[in-house]
């Protein structure tokens, strides 16, 4: 997620970590996203319906975390959100209708996810370095987590869940250039105990998370370095044990935004600066680009997709100046949880 990215950052102001001061290994993709695509030709969604307008106390709004509940309706986050707006929403696709479903005084969320454990909508709260959890009603608030991990406040921004319903979490850290020390880590919260453990420190303000098809190794993208990681995961996922750069995307003024992960393994990268969903295959070959129609001005952002599970239908968060929307397009393979939320 990301307000302009960095700027955002900025505005909103126990196992062994492996220190990846990456690329470590050359890259995996085939073709950058600047080139034209290797397989199908470039994808253009349509706009399904207006979410939210611009907050006269924030200045902007920002749609992100997509999510299908069990009711078959898409949850989404508005990061910029001020108190007592709705900050979480649920949207009736077929009758194109919104719903408020969570707010609180203080919370920037910055994505959602449903847990495979216990059912419940779990929210990064980048702000707060807080993970909250609430009812699929909006009921029932938690804090799940919040503290500093080995001495450091965490800024959660994206999350997903491993099949025994752990955490992962992305804790962003902007870089400061031309010179600044790369602080952004990925951390693992146990389902039980709420104990963290950082799992990769040292990274360029890591944004989305995603496990692979096979669920024993993340995708990360970096948003201060327009790359994608590879972390290959122990057993029980509480060790990161190789990493390298494996997809370079050539964002140009773009940032890469959030992940997600269709059926066939298909990496799907949101992007902020244009919106746009470049979509890559599990060997890190660019396959295609998801592209808003032409004359559709005042959009800076597609920071998220989800799809609907068992189905290609899928849906992105877009978001600029002129207000926060939801678009449609047919994905490549078939939506599952790793491509439902986050």
């Amino acid at each position: 997620m990301r307000t302009t990215r960095g700027a955002r950052a900025r505005r909103l102001t126990a196992g062994a970590a492996v220190a990846l001061t990456l690329p470590l290994a050359g890259c995996v993709a085939g073709s950058t996203a600047g080139e034209a695509p290797a397989g199908p030709s470039g994808i253009t969604a349509e706009r399904v319906l207006q979410v939210t307008s611009v907050h006269e106390e924030t200045g902007m709004t920002l749609l992100e975390g997509p999510v299908f509940g069990d009711d078959g309706k898409l949850y989404l986050v508005d990061v910029t959100a001020p108190a007592g707006d709705p900050k979480v929403m649920r949207v009736d696709l077929d009758a194109r209708e919104v719903e408020p479903v969570f707010t609180d005084s203080a919370g920037a969320y910055t994505s959602a996810q449903l847990s495979p454990y216990d059912g419940r909508l779990y929210l990064t709260d980048y702000q707060g370095g807080r993970i909250v959890s609430v009812s699929q009603d909006g009921d029932d608030p938690r804090t799940f987590f919040e503290g500093r991990v080995k001495g450091r406040a965490m800024h959660p921004d994206d999350l997903t869940f491993d099949d025994d319903g752990h955490l992962f979490v992305t804790d962003s850290s902007p870089v400061a250039y031309p010179v600044g020390t790369m602080s952004g880590r990925v951390v693992r919260i146990d389902r039980d105990t709420g104990r963290a453990t950082v799992l990769a420190a040292n990274l360029p303000n890591p944004n989305g998370i995603s496990f692979d098809l096979d669920g024993g190794a993340l995708w990360v993208s970096q948003l201060d370095a327009n790359r994608v990681d590879h972390l290959t995961l122990g057993e029980g996922g509480t060790a990161v044990t190789a990493g390298h750069a494996a997809i370079h995307v050539n964002g140009g003024t773009d940032q890469t935004d959030s992940t997600a992960v269709d059926a066939a393994g298909n990496l799907y990268q949101g992007m902020h600066g244009t919106p746009r969903i470049l979509v890559y295959a599990p060997d890190g070959t660019h396959q295609t680009t998801v592209t808003v129609p032409a004359g559709h001005e005042g959009l800076e952002s597609a920071t998220n997709v989800a799809i609907r599970p068992g189905t290609t239908d899928a849906y992105m968060t877009v978001s600029g100046p002129a207000g926060g929307f939801v678009y449609r397009f047919d994905a490549l393979a078939e939506g599952i949880r790793q491509s439902n939320g986050g």
